[in-house]
């Protein structure tokens, strides 16, 4: 376990809307560094849970930048396409990550499932797994989930990923259509970040 707090951390990722986020959640005290002022490329996520995904990229960042490291895995699960996209979430995106890509494939498979979905409730979670790594061993690693619907349209332009079509339980509006501090108030993130927090 850590017995001082962390001053220097490495948030493991090169998407910048994710670090973003992150750097938000983190205390002010820290300072914050990305994968890309060490030119370190993402490595290949080969788990099959998002939290074996976390750990992979915390500990591949940390060992490279001999940092510790908070890595984040996460993404979108549709009931009703058994789950999918899932860990598989950004790749639906394709190479370059395009998330409009993305969410005109989960449209188009929602219709493959159910020609009328756009009139129901399709229920869908996102999922967010965090991991912090230092000196060669797993700090802690939290999960975070919160439960919602499938927007039949694309709305609003604030967040990243599938924020547009994803509508929090108890809410009328999309995450892309939240201001950034309402939104981190209830997100996946912020609940899993919430468990980990006493940690920095």
């Amino acid at each position: 376990m850590l017995n001082k707090k962390i001053t220097k951390l490495l948030v493991g990722t090169n998407n910048k809307g994710k670090l973003k986020e992150i750097s938000d959640l983190l205390p002010k005290t820290i300072e914050i560094y990305s994968p890309s002022d060490f030119k370190i490329k993402s490595p290949i996520e080969n788990g099959k849970t998002f939290e074996e995904n976390s750990l992979i990229k915390a500990k591949y960042f940390s060992k490279k930048s001999k940092m510790a490291c908070l890595s984040d895995d996460s993404g979108l699960e549709i009931d009703i396409l058994d789950g999918d996209p899932g860990i598989y979430s950004a790749r639906w995106g394709g190479k370059n990550g395009d998330f409009v890509k993305a969410i005109k494939r989960v449209f188009k498979e929602l219709s493959k499932r159910d020609n009328d979905w756009k009139n129901k409730k399709i229920k869908a979670r996102f999922i967010c797994a965090l991991t912090i790594y230092k000196n060669s061993q797993k700090i802690i690693n939290s999960i975070g989930k919160i439960e919602g619907y499938i927007s039949p349209v694309m709305k609003g332009s604030n967040g990243f990923g599938y924020d547009p079509i994803f509508i929090p339980k108890g809410k009328k509006i999309t995450f892309g259509e939240m201001k950034p501090l309402q939104k981190y108030k209830i997100d996946h993130r912020f609940k899993a970040f919430k468990k980990i927090k006493k940690f920095l």
